[in-house]
């Protein structure tokens, strides 16, 4: 999705603010006004305002993206726009992710919040990518005079990372990628599960700024967006585990269709339904993540 420049400049001049959920009243609103509301949340304009070089796409996209996708779930404006900040990451498009941080800012996320979301993206789309979205996210950052808000959030050391990592991962998932490796030569599957442990949950998962369940909600973005139908069955069945809802885990596939299109989406979308087949009781309630307590 091309965000125009007007979109880029305007993202970056305000302080950061924190918006509600929309209200069931608000729902009621049309496409237009909701659109209207969340484009002057987030990067401080009108939907009228200038659309760039092609007017009747980005008025096709604004209403369809900050409209109709808005009205879908009770996601709140700062997970939305973390979810939307990941799924740009993947697929690199770095010039709407710059727009988006700013946006992210705006709806109330963190410096922190922000940067651990990227970071997240690491285990699963590899260092170079996810240094690539780093060094925009550092420009926003700068350009917003915000560099004395970030701090390390590491909480493990050289010699405690695989156990806490473990501590995370083998609650939710287990052995499952021990006993899919372990047929791999030399000791190798071994090797490969330990890295996943010690990387992905030691290194990642225990940091602070984001809290598991957000952690995992942002994992269901990344998986839809390359296409991994086969890891997203389990995340999907983690996601639950840690306590998101089923309707929450839809609603992030619905809220990142846009930026990766119908096709892709409806496979996410396949899988959940899936797994609500073969769940007795999914579950609807949820308890708060960490930035709504």
């Amino acid at each position: 999705m091309k965000i125009s420049t007007n979109i880029l400049t305007a993202g970056f001049m305000a302080f950061m603010m924190t918006i509600p959920t929309l209200s069931a009243q608000d729902k009621n609103m049309s496409r237009s006004e909701i659109a209207n509301q969340n484009l002057e949340t987030l990067f401080h304009i009108k939907l009228e305002d200038n659309k760039g070089s092609d007017k009747d796409l980005m008025d096709i996209l604004q209403k369809y993206i900050f409209g109709d996708v808005f009205k879908v779930g009770k996601l709140d404006i700062k997970t939305r726009e973390l979810l939307t900040v990941t799924t740009l990451t993947v697929l690199q498009t770095l010039p709407q992710l710059k727009a988006h941080i700013g946006g992210a800012l705006n709806a109330g996320n963190s410096p922190i919040e922000i940067r651990e979301t990227i970071y997240q993206c690491a285990p699963f789309i590899g260092f170079p990518r996810t240094l690539n979205a780093i060094n925009v996210f550092n420009e926003v950052i700068k350009e917003r005079g915000l560099e004395k808000e970030l701090k390390s959030t590491a909480t493990t050391v050289e010699e405690d990372r695989y156990e806490k990592g473990l501590a995370i991962q083998n609650p939710i998932y287990g052995d499952e990628i021990r006993e899919n490796m372990r047929n791999l030569p030399d000791g190798m599957g071994d090797e490969v599960a330990r890295f996943l442990t010690e990387v992905c949950f030691g290194d990642f998962y225990t940091r602070e700024g984001l809290d598991l369940k957000t952690r995992e909600l942002l994992t269901i973005a990344i998986l839809t967006t390359k296409g991994s139908v086969t890891a997203l069955k389990s995340h999907v069945i983690g996601n639950l585990k840690v306590g998101n809802t089923i309707e929450d885990v839809t609603a992030s596939v619905i809220q990142i269709m846009p930026y990766i299109g119908f096709a892709d989406s409806f496979s996410a979308l396949k899988v959940i339904q899936d797994v609500i087949k073969e769940t007795p009781n999914p579950g609807s309630d949820s308890t708060p993540r960490q930035e709504d307590k």
